[in-house]
């Protein structure tokens, strides 16, 4: 685990459309989460805004890892194993910034922009 200055932040998707088809589901891979990473801030939101995708995860990145450029990543359909793994040992290896992007996460991740408020 690395030092309290380098732990990034993750926040988890858990609105209205955002992967709650499987509710028990949904609560189980957020469960593993944050039993899997103790001292790390996993928080919930109700709506991250892109609800045309599954099970998003916004990793954003420590002080440290901000200090380097670091930006924040979505990552989208993360409610299986796998990918929960390589994000589970991503944010303990430093998350953003600090380590490099695992392959197994590169397929998850997307850009979002929030769009402008129709007037």
């Amino acid at each position: 685990m690395v030092a309290a200055t380098e732990r990034c932040a993750l926040t988890v998707c858990r609105g209205c459309c955002c992967g709650t088809d499987d509710v028990d589901g949904a609560q189980q891979w957020l469960d593993t989460l944050r039993d899997q990473l103790p001292g790390i801030t996993v928080r919930v939101s109700r709506c991250l805004g892109p609800c045309d995708r599954r099970d998003v995860v916004v990793v954003g990145p420590s002080k440290a890892g901000r200090a380097r450029g670091a930006r924040a990543i979505w990552l989208s359909n993360m409610g299986s194993s796998r990918p929960l793994l390589a994000l589970t040992d991503w944010v303990r290896a430093g998350g953003p910034g600090l380590a490099p992007l695992p392959r197994e996460l590169s397929f998850h991740r997307f850009r979002w922009q929030r769009r402008p408020a129709a007037g």
